[in-house]
C-alpha cells in the first residue's frame, strides 16, 4: 500500500508536467499559424487595394494553400475570380466550400449564394436557378428572390417572372405592380403572336389589375380593338389612357387620330388631341391633329408656336416643309437636308438609367433591362 503511494506521488507531477508541456507546444503552434496566415491574407488585402489583382490572387492562393480551413480566404479567392470573369475557377472555389462536411449552416448558405452568383455572370441560367431556388427559407431569400427575378425577364420568362414579383410583394418587401403590368403585358404580346386571341386579351386584364395606372396595358388594349375592327373601343381605352397617363398619350396620337376617322368621330377626337396639346405641347399630337383635318404638320397653324415653345429641330423640319417663297428651292432642300442630317440623331429616345439610345420607344431597357426607363419624348426634347 505504500509502495502504491509514493508512486502516486511521483507520478502526478510529471503527469501535470507534460501535460503542461503539450499545451505549450500546441499555443505556440496556434500563434505560428495565426501569424503566418494573418500576413498573407493582408497582403493580399493590400494588393487588392492598389489594384494589383494579378498579385492579390496569388497571395490569396498562398494564405489558402497556408490554412485551407478558413472560409474567409475561400470567400475572398472565389468573388475575386468572378469579378475578373474567371468563373470557372470561382466556381470550383464555392463548391469545394460546399463539400466540406464540417462547414456550418450559414456559411454553407453564403457559399450556395456566392456559387448562384457565379453561374449568373457566367450566362448558366439554368444552373443559376437552380442554386437561388436552394436558398428558399435562408437568410438569402430575398436577395435570391429578387436575382430569379431578374434572371426570368433576362430570359425573356415572362410568367415565372410575374410569379416571383408577386410572390415578393407579398412578402412586403416593395411594391411591384407596374412591373407586374409589364410582364402580363409581354405575355399578351406573345399570345398575339400566336394568334390566342383570347389568352392575351386576360393576359392583359391581368396587367390592368396590377397596376391600374400603368399606360402600357390600355396603349396594348386599344391597339388589339383597332386590329379587331373595333375603331371606337380603341378610342375609350386611349381616352382612359390619357387621363391616367397624360404625358404618354402622345406615343398613341397617330393611332387615335386614325381610329377617330374609321369611327367617324373627327371632331370629338380633334377636341381630345387639341386638349392634350394645349396640356403638352407635342409635335406627334399635332400630326395628329393634321391628319384629322386632311392635311400635314407643315399647315398647322400651331406649329410657330410648337417651334417657339420647344424650338426642337424636328419642328424646324416641319416648319421648314412648308417654303413660302423667302426661300429659293435649292436653298430650302439644302437647308431641309441640313436639318434632317442634323435632326435624325436627336429624334431618339435615351434610356435615364444606362443611356441607351433607340429609334423607337421601349417600354424596357434593352441595355439595362430596366422597366419605364425610357422617357416619353425624345432626346431633343429633354
Amino acid at each position: 500500500m505504500d509502495f502504491d503511494l509514493q508512486w502516486l506521488l511521483v507520478g502526478l507531477p510529471v503527469a501535470f508536467a507534460l501535460g503542461w508541456l503539450g499545451s505549450r507546444l500546441d499555443l505556440r503552434q496556434v500563434r505560428r499559424e495565426h501569424r503566418e496566415s494573418p500576413k498573407a491574407y493582408f497582403k493580399g488585402l493590400n494588393l487588392l487595394l492598389n489594384e494589383q489583382q494579378d498579385k492579390a490572387i496569388d497571395a490569396f492562393i498562398e494564405a489558402v494553400q497556408n490554412d485551407p480551413d478558413t472560409t474567409e480566404l475561400h470567400f475572398a479567392l472565389g468573388n475575386l475570380f468572378r469579378r475578373r470573369g474567371e468563373f470557372e475557377r470561382a466556381v470550383r472555389v464555392h463548391q469545394h466550400l460546399l463539400g466540406r462536411s464540417d462547414l456550418g449552416a450559414t456559411e454553407r448558405d453564403r457559399a450556395q449564394h456566392a456559387l448562384a452568383q457565379d453561374f449568373m455572370k457566367a450566362g448558366l441560367f439554368d444552373r443559376a436557378e437552380q442554386c437561388y431556388k436552394a436558398l428558399e427559407g435562408t437568410p438569402f431569400d430575398t436577395e435570391a428572390r429578387l436575382a430569379l427575378l431578374n434572371l426570368y425577364e433576362r430570359s425573356r420568362d415572362w410568367r415565372a417572372a410575374a410569379d416571383t414579383a408577386a410572390a415578393l410583394e407579398r412578402s412586403g418587401i416593395g411594391s411591384f405592380g407596374t412591373r407586374i403590368a409589364h410582364h402580363w403585358c409581354e405575355l399578351a404580346q406573345e399570345a398575339d403572336a400566336r394568334g390566342q386571341g383570347e389568352e392575351a386579351a386576360s393576359a392583359l386584364q391581368h396587367a390592368r389589375a396590377a397596376a391600374p395606372q400603368a399606360a402600357r396595358p390600355l396603349m396594348l388594349a386599344g391597339q388589339r380593338e383597332v386590329r379587331a375592327g373595333r375603331p371606337a373601343a380603341a378610342l375609350e381605352l386611349w381616352g382612359e389612357m390619357r387621363l391616367r397617363d397624360p404625358a404618354s398619350f402622345h406615343l398613341v396620337a397617330a393611332d387615335y387620330a386614325q381610329a377617330a376617322l374609321a369611327a367617324g368621330k373627327t371632331d370629338a377626337a380633334r377636341v381630345v388631341l387639341t386638349e392634350a396639346y394645349e396640356q403638352n405641347p407635342d409635335l406627334a399630337l399635332l400630326r395628329a391633329v393634321a391628319t384629322l383635318d386632311g392635311s400635314t404638320v407643315a399647315q398647322s397653324p400651331r406649329l410657330l408656336h410648337q417651334l417657339q415653345v420647344k424650338p426642337t429641330l424636328s419642328a424646324a423640319q416641319a416648319l421648314l416643309a412648308r417654303a413660302d417663297g423667302h426661300w429659293s428651292a435649292e436653298e430650302t432642300e439644302a437647308l431641309r437636308a441640313a436639318v434632317d442630317k442634323a435632326a435624325k440623331p436627336l429624334q431618339r429616345y435615351r434610356c435615364a438609367a444606362c443611356g441607351f439610345e433607340a429609334q423607337r420607344y421601349f417600354w424596357q431597357c434593352p441595355g439595362c433591362l430596366g422597366w419605364d426607363s425610357f422617357p416619353p419624348h425624345h432626346v431633343e426634347e429633354l
